[in-house]
């Protein structure tokens, strides 16, 4: 991956006007579209949502999507569109607890509208940001009570699969936690416990990087520093680690990319809540200096390895290891081919990773090391500025995608292939496209000298 040395927040502004411009139309068109009966919509085939029976995670970024669209338009109409559909369908989400993806579902909602009720922007009562806010509480909440408990003090946020799973994407479901935990929330146990989210939050993040990243101390053959494993699999009678694991990726033994990205994107964003904590809050789990560091050798770690194993214009293919890539010659000395016929690229991978790496980058800079930090902002702004324009950003108006060339399941064979095509291209996600959103907003922002979007209350 080629660092875009010169590109400034400010030269991004004609490109996230230009997207903002076409996601409104494309958020009114799948508004208009779904039929809720169907479930969730999750990605597109042939240019048009449809759902599948997995999980339902993909919801929130549904309705996520057009309170992103007024953050930055003001456009009073997807304010209204997005706060009726999160109090008509979400609060079913609150307390599923059949799932590991609250951050994705709750927070994109729930917390993005309190979020600009705080911010004085929607002109709603105090009893609306009550209503956001006791549903933030309860999501962390429930998610906090999914959970394995391990040896030596740590534990995690079981995914899906069972108690014995740990996901790595679920990284980015501690956003939940923290939420719930700056607004005075604990989970009550039995004879009356009183859980601490924020220490579950910090043992969540803590396996996850003992045992779903690597940093190249000879933890196998295949450790590679930065290299990321979807899941890992206990025996939750001992406690003990057993394997890792993948359900998305193309083996446990190399790096599906769009882990990487969530990753990047969640230690990277709770180094962030982290530092706003006082040392009082975390001295019995180890103190604050102590935390930061962990979070930040993991975050640069994979940030690291994305860049050495990402093409030239920072979108990546599918998996690091995709049996197809061999004979695709110097595939990482070029810009990624979506047409291709061997592999398929992630761009949804690469949204979340460009916000990753600005998060990483601004909080190093913050920190007084501007090199470092400068180098990865310019990586996200760098991946921005390809996903921004085409052939990922989708143009055709009958198309209810907004970033295309992303890939769901690829071993399950879900994504939809193009006639004439080997390999699945032109489609979208509900993930990729929110997170294209947030990205531009985040970059926005930075451009004009706005409030720093973050998950948290600041």
């Amino acid at each position: 991956m080629k660092i875009a040395a010169n590109i400034q927040p400010a030269d991004l502004r004609n490109d996230i006007d230009k997207l903002f411009e076409i996601s409104a139309g494309k958020i009114m068109l799948l508004n208009k579209k779904w039929d809720p009966k169907s479930g969730s919509p999750v990605f597109t085939r042939a240019g048009k949502y449809t759902s599948v029976r997995w999980t339902d995670w993909t919801q929130g970024f549904q309705f996520g999507m057009p309170l992103l669209q007024f953050d930055s338009t003001n456009e009073a109409g997807f304010l209204g569109l997005a706060t009726a559909n999160v109090m008509k369908y979400m609060p079913l989400h609150l307390t599923h607890f059949g799932v590991h993806d609250h951050g994705f579902n709750i927070v994109s909602t729930f917390g993005n509208l309190l979020r600009l009720i705080r911010e004085g922007r929607t002109g709603y009562g105090e009893w609306r940001a009550r209503v956001c806010e006791q549903a933030l509480m309860v999501s962390g909440a429930v998610q906090a009570a999914r959970w394995t408990r391990l040896i030596d003090e740590l534990g995690y946020i079981y995914s899906f699969n069972g108690r014995h799973s740990l996901f790595v994407d679920t990284i980015r479901s501690l956003r939940s936690l923290a939420l719930a935990h700056q607004l005075g929330q604990v989970l009550m146990g039995e004879q009356d416990e009183k859980i601490s989210l924020l220490e579950r939050l910090l043992q969540h993040a803590e396996t996850t990087a003992l045992f779903n990243v690597y940093f190249g101390d000879g933890r196998d053959i295949y450790d590679v520093r930065g290299r990321v494993a979807h899941e890992t699999v206990f025996n939750i009678d001992s406690g003990s680690f057993r394997c890792s694991a993948t359900q998305q990726g193309y083996s446990p033994f190399s790096t599906w990319t769009r882990g990487l990205a969530w990753v990047l994107c969640g230690y990277a964003e709770e180094l962030e809540f982290i530092d706003t904590l006082g040392e009082g809050e975390l001295e019995a789990f180890g103190g604050k200096d102590k935390i930061l560091k962990s979070f930040l050798s993991v975050a640069e770690a994979v940030a690291d390895y994305y860049f050495a194993n990402t093409p030239s214009d920072g979108i990546p293919y599918w998996d690091t290891a995709a049996p197809g890539l061999c004979r695709m010659g110097d595939y990482l000395d070029r810009p990624a081919d979506p047409f291709n016929e061997y592999e398929p690229v992630d761009s949804s991978a690469a949204s979340i990773a460009a916000q990753g790496f600005l998060r990483l980058g601004h909080y190093l800079s913050s920190k007084g090391n501007t090199q470092d930090g400068m180098k990865y902002t310019q990586c996200g702004l760098g991946i921005a500025h390809t996903l921004l324009s085409e052939p990922y950003l989708s143009t055709n108006p009958d198309h209810q995608g907004i970033i295309l060339h992303s890939v769901y399941h690829r071993p399950y064979g879900w994504d939809y292939v193009p006639p004439g095509m080997k390999i699945p291209s032109g489609e979208s996600s509900m993930w990729g496209d929110y997170h294209a959103l947030e990205l531009a907003l985040l970059i926005k922002r930075m451009a004009d000298a706005e409030r720093y979007l973050c998950f948290f209350l600041d």
